[in-house]
C-alpha cells in the first residue's frame, strides 16, 4: 500500500517554503529586512531487501524542512532619507537596543527622537552607546543610552589660547608699525575684538602691545598685554622662546569675569608662527578656542558612529557614540519581529564596540539600509516551490487512487 506520508510530508516542507517566499516578497520594503531561504533534506530510510550483488534496497519516507537560513549581507543604502536620525551599517554587525534591561540587536537605524531627546527604535526601545564628557567618548564605560541635547543651549566659553599667523617686514624702518586683529570671547560669550599692535624699535626688534576696544574693560590691573619680541638673521623668532601666557584684562563693563588668556607664538611642534622677512607686513590668520552661547540646531553622525551636536553659534560637540555589536554566528540568532534579534546558545553572546573596528560595518549618517529581497530570484523560487507543492498533491490523490482500487479488490 502508498504511504500518503510521503506526499503529505512534501506538501507540509512546500507550504512552509511558500510560507517563507511570501514572507520574503511581502518585506520587500520593510528596512534592513534580511531574507530566507528553506532547505529541505530527506527522512529516514527503510531497507526492503539486497539486490543480487547485496546493495541495499531502500525506500525513503519523505521529506523534512532541513533548516531555513538568513541571508544577512547588506542591503543597499537608501542615501539622503533628509531624516538625521537616519543611519546605515555598511558591512557586519548590529546596533544595540534595549527594552527594559533586555538588550536586542537590530539592523534597522530609521531611529526616532523622543520629546525629551532620546534616541529611539520605532518600536521605542533605546538605542545604546558610549557616554561622551565634555566632548570625549569613553568607550570603556558601560553601554548607555543616547541622549541628544534637543533644545538645549551649549554654554559660552571663555578664550583661553589665541594666535596669529603673521610675518613682520625686516626692510620696514624704526618706527614702523602694523597690526592684527582677533576676535575673542569673554566668560559670558561677549566678544571683543583684540588688536595686537606691533612697532619696529630696532633691527630685528618688535615690540607688541595688546588692547581691547574702548570702554571693554576699565580695570587698572591688565598685565602681560606688551613686550618685546626679536628675531634672528634669519628672520626666526628668538624671545619670548616660549608662549605668552596670562594675559589679563580686567574690569570688562558687560559684567563678564576677568579675561585671562595664552598668546601662542609657536605651534603644536614648537614652529614660530610669527616671522620676520623682508615682505610687506600682514597677519595671514587669526584662531582662538573660545564661543559664545548657542542653541541646539541638530546633529550628525561620523562612519564610527561618533554623534555631534550641532549649535547656531558654537562648535559642534560630541554627545555620544553609537555601539555596533559583532556576532559570531548570525544563522544561531532568534527573529523577534520588528526587524530585532536576540543572541541564543548557538549564536554565542555579543561582542560590543564601535562601527569600523575588528571586522564591524562603517556607518552613513542620513541613511538606511533597504531590504536585500532579490525579487527575481524569489518569484523563481515562488515557481519552483509552486509546482513541488502541486506534484506532492498529484502524488496524494494518486495514492487515494490506488488506495480505493485495492480495497474494490476485496468485494
Amino acid at each position: 500500500m502508498p504511504s500518503f506520508f510521503i506526499p503529505l510530508s512534501g506538501l507540509e516542507a512546500d507550504n512552509t517554503a511558500l510560507n517563507t517566499i511570501a514572507n520574503n516578497l511581502s518585506n520587500m520594503s520593510t528596512v534592513a529586512y534580511k531574507s530566507q531561504d528553506v532547505q529541505f533534506s530527506d527522512l529516514f530510510y527503510q531497507q526492503v531487501g539486497e539486490s543480487g550483488a547485496g546493495d541495499p534496497e531502500q525506500v525513503g519516507s519523505g521529506t523534512q524542512v532541513g533548516a531555513i537560513s538568513t541571508d544577512f549581507s547588506s542591503g543597499t543604502p537608501n542615501p539622503a532619507t533628509g531624516i538625521p536620525q537616519d543611519v546605515a551599517l555598511n558591512g557586519d554587525g548590529f546596533f544595540v537596543v534595549q527594552d527594559g534591561s533586555q538588550q536586542e540587536y537590530t539592523r534597522a537605524g530609521n531611529f526616532v527622537l523622543s520629546s525629551d531627546g532620546q534616541l529611539m527604535t520605532q518600536g521605542g526601545q533605546e538605542v545604546m552607546g558610549y557616554p561622551a564628557t565634555n566632548g570625549v567618548v569613553n568607550t570603556n564605560a558601560q553601554l548607555t543610552p543616547l541622549q541628544i541635547p534637543v533644545g538645549q543651549v551649549e554654554p559660552p566659553k571663555a578664550t583661553g589660547n589665541m594666535s596669529l599667523t603673521a610675518n613682520l617686514n625686516a626692510s620696514d624702518a624704526v618706527g614702523a608699525t602694523t597690526q592684527g586683529q582677533v576676535t575673542v570671547y569673554d566668560s559670558l560669550g561677549v566678544s571683543h575684538v583684540a588688536t595686537v599692535n606691533f612697532t619696529k624699535t630696532a633691527t630685528n626688534t618688535w615690540s607688541y602691545n595688546i588692547s581691547l576696544p574702548a570702554g571693554d574693560a576699565t580695570g587698572a590691573s591688565s598685565a602681560n598685554t606688551s613686550g618685546t619680541l626679536t628675531f634672528d638673521t634669519n628672520g626666526n623668532l628668538l624671545t619670548p622662546a616660549a608662549n605668552v601666557t596670562n594675559i589679563q584684562f580686567t574690569g570688562l563693563t558687560d559684567g563678564a569675569s576677568n579675561m585671562s588668556f595664552n598668546w601662542n607664538l609657536y605651534d603644536s611642534t614648537g614652529k614660530p608662527v610669527i616671522d620676520q622677512t623682508a615682505a610687506g607686513s600682514g597677519v595671514g590668520t587669526q584662531n582662538q578656542d573660545g564661543y559664545a552661547g548657542g542653541q541646539y540646531t541638530g546633529f550628525s553622525v561620523d562612519s564610527s558612529g561618533v554623534i555631534s551636536a550641532t549649535y547656531n553659534n558654537a562648535p559642534d560637540q560630541v554627545v555620544g557614540q553609537i555601539a555596533v555589536a559583532s556576532i559570531t554566528n548570525e544563522q544561531g540568532l532568534t527573529r523577534l519581529g520588528n526587524n530585532n534579534y536576540e543572541t541564543t546558545l548557538a549564536s554565542g553572546q555579543a561582542s560590543v564596540g564601535t562601527a569600523g573596528n575588528n571586522g564591524r560595518g562603517t556607518i552613513t549618517d542620513d541613511a538606511v539600509e533597504g531590504s536585500n529581497v532579490d525579487i527575481s530570484t524569489e518569484f523563481s523560487n515562488l515557481i519552483v516551490a509552486q509546482r513541488a507543492f502541486e506534484a506532492n498533491s498529484k502524488a496524494v490523490t494518486t495514492f487515494d487512487t490506488v488506495t480505493q482500487e485495492t480495497i474494490n479488490m476485496i468485494h
